[in-house]
């Protein structure tokens, strides 16, 4: 299967839903991962359960042979798409540069060529990834 025609075939599902979407991915055996975010708030359980739905409306299993996945991005997985950094501005995360060190901070702004942590602007050619930091 094509990711590009999972995305499509879910976009006005995932937008109605008030989330965006973060990473399709097809492995070789036809096992699809659907991740989402939302605009506002979590991702819950209906939200995964109406993408699952819609992708199962569009593409017959049995035809194509396919498992999904639907889930949220969640706290351990490193962004991917500028939404989730614009989401996370004000927030706290853990940032890997390229090298091995590691930030963390608050992010301040975020640009697709750099970020703002604690008021140090990192280009994002030097980062290996971005994700949430959560404090216990």
């Amino acid at each position: 299967m094509n990711k590009e025609l999972i995305a499509r075939a879910i976009e006005a599902a995932v937008a109605e839903r008030g989330c965006f979407l973060v990473d399709v991915t097809v492995s070789k055996d036809n096992d699809i991962e659907i991740v989402i975010e939302k605009e506002q708030g979590d991702v819950d359980w209906e939200d995964c359960s109406a993408i699952d739905r819609v992708v199962h409306e569009a593409f017959d299993q049995d035809v194509e042979d396919y498992a999904l996945t639907v889930s949220s991005a969640g706290l351990d997985r490193p962004f991917k798409v500028q939404k989730q950094f614009d989401k996370a501005i004000g927030s706290k995360v853990e940032v890997w540069i390229k090298g091995g060190k590691k930030l963390k901070g608050i992010l301040e702004a975020a640009k697709p060529e750099s970020i703002v942590v604690d008021g140090q602007t990192i280009e994002m050619a030097t980062v290996n990834s971005v994700r949430p930091y959560i404090e216990f």
